[in-house]
């Protein structure tokens, strides 16, 4: 809460949602801090894991640093079944749930009876209390907050093994926030449309943190709407917001029509983070909204931010996540822990203050991924003459078609520069003989009439011939996570094509 409350004036706005009366910095910190002493009263304190469950809100957004102040905040995604919550519940140690009354039943039917049940109660002067549902533990006395001290829990995705437990201390927030902050000359003149979901690293620290913690107002509706969006452009009057391509990608779909809030209400920059950017999206927001869309690079290992494009007058780069802004950023051998020169392609490697200091009881984890003080991103690259990063792809997202080292990047974005494609995603299948063959998932444009076979022949011209997809899936809509990632490895089985 320092950080928070160092930022700007007590009389500023610092929370904004649509149909809510809004809260100045004194207001939220007020709020908070009664929170605090409540959660205190009820049990809780200094160590102890909270969950927390509740779509984007205002409450949320008190929740949280309510949470973090007197222990440990362990955001969940509210959507996650009974089983996923008792799993989660299970991993971070969870000694409470916070919910919103009424909602979420499969985290209350997932909360063991040992687990303290706290209701936030929506005030209506937009300030929270709370309510003890559930349990009886003797009061704890306020401790002193360590740096050293985790505030939040999260998860590695956990997309092809078990999800990670990533501990996040206030050095390492702190750090992130200000790197954020800075990158994008952040000020209490600057409104924050937050359209992540705050269960995740960008939402909570690429929007929330960064804008409170440099005195700026956030504006937090529901969750991403690509049809409301224009609404609180014209009722808030963002100066920026921070998205993943797919949601950039479907406000490109309904923009035409909304040309003239675009023009009354102008973005100072736009943020892109989370997956790859193609570079026709990013070319595609520029000319609609007439502002830089930046691309950044971010791990929850990092505390999110790890590099990006800068800000205008100096270059952005299509097709590169930047440089870093607080954190070194090199380029190590895969195999071996040598770092590698300017333009070797090989694996990024980060460290910094906001970089974790490894997985929390995963010492087999720990020794793969940390090593002579790097963290090991996982992500392949390379480094050119300007310093600017250029990824080329996960290293477990390469297609290995038969020794060949394929990047899915590359047939991504050549299919998203076919004017009759809307989304495009390349993906992995198992093949007896190749080991892994090349497909594709298209998702065609209103109005398109175009084949399969006209697909292969577009990129048979423009790829190397092992490059080129053997099959193109023509759907509705790709799959995305809970993030609006699109699901590259989980691809060929939701399409039922593994073996």
């Amino acid at each position: 809460m320092e950080l928070i409350g160092a930022a700007g004036a007590a009389s500023h706005t610092a929370l904004l949602a649509p149909d809510y009366p809004g809260l100045t910095y004194a207001q939220f910190t007020a709020s908070v801090m009664g929170m605090v002493g409540q959660l205190r009263d009820f049990g809780l304190g200094r160590g102890d894991r909270i969950a927390l469950v509740m779509g984007n809100s205002p409450e949320l957004v008190q929740c949280f640093f309510a949470a973090a102040t007197c222990g440990t905040v362990a955001p969940l995604n509210p959507k996650y079944t009974v089983d996923d919550f008792a799993f989660y519940y299970g991993d971070t140690h969870a000694r409470a749930l916070i919910t919103l009354p009424d909602t979420v039943p499969a985290a209350h039917e997932a909360a063991p009876d040992a687990m303290q049940i706290i209701h936030a109660l929506p005030q209506p002067d937009g300030s929270v209390r709370l309510e003890q549902v559930r349990g009886n533990l003797p009061p704890r006395a306020a401790e002193p907050i360590s740096a050293d001290d985790i505030a939040m829990i999260l998860h590695t995705s956990g997309t092809t093994s078990r999800p990670k437990r990533v501990p996040l201390r206030h050095r390492n927030m702190v750090a992130s926030a200000r790197n954020i902050a800075g990158t994008y000359n952040l000020s209490p003149d600057d409104m924050a449309l937050c359209v992540m979901p705050l269960f995740h690293v960008h939402g909570l620290m690429g929007s929330m943190m960064a804008t409170l913690a440099s005195g700026g107002a956030l504006v937090v509706p529901s969750g991403f709407s690509a049809m409301e969006f224009w609404k609180w452009m014209r009722t808030f009057s963002p100066t920026w917001y921070s998205a993943v391509p797919t949601m950039h990608q479907l406000l490109l779909q309904r923009a035409e029509r909304n040309q003239e809030t675009i023009a009354a209400h102008p973005f100072r920059f736009i943020r892109s983070s989370s997956a790859p950017l193609p570079p026709v999206v990013l070319e595609r927001i520029e000319s609609t909204f007439n502002a830089p869309l930046l691309e950044s690079y971010g791990m929850t290992e990092a505390t999110h931010q790890m590099a990006s494009n800068p800000l205008p007058p100096a270059a952005r780069k299509a097709g590169s996540v930047g440089y870093g802004f607080g954190v070194d950023v090199a380029i190590m051998d895969e195999t071996s822990s040598t770092l590698l020169p300017q333009g070797a392609t090989g694996e990024v490697v980060v460290r910094g203050p906001n970089v974790i200091d490894g997985y929390e009881q995963n010492p087999e984890a720990n020794a793969k991924s940390f090593v002579d003080g790097w963290f090991r991103t996982g992500d392949q690259g390379h480094i050119d003459a300007d310093g600017y990063l250029i990824l080329t792809g996960r290293l477990k997202e390469l297609i290995n078609r038969g020794g060949e080292k394929i990047s899915p990047f590359e047939i991504d974005n050549l299919l998203l520069r076919h004017p009759a494609v809307e989304q495009a995603l390349a993906f992995a299948v198992p093949h007896k003989m190749l080991g892994e063959e090349i497909n594709a998932a298209v998702v065609l444009k209103p109005g398109s009439d175009i084949s399969e076979a006209d697909l292969r022949d577009y990129c048979a011209e423009n790829l190397a011939p092992f490059k080129v997809p053997r099959a193109f899936h023509m759907l509705e809509e790709i799959p995305r996570g809970a993030t609006g990632k699109l699901q590259r490895l989980a691809m060929a089985r939701l399409l039922n094509l593994s073996e």
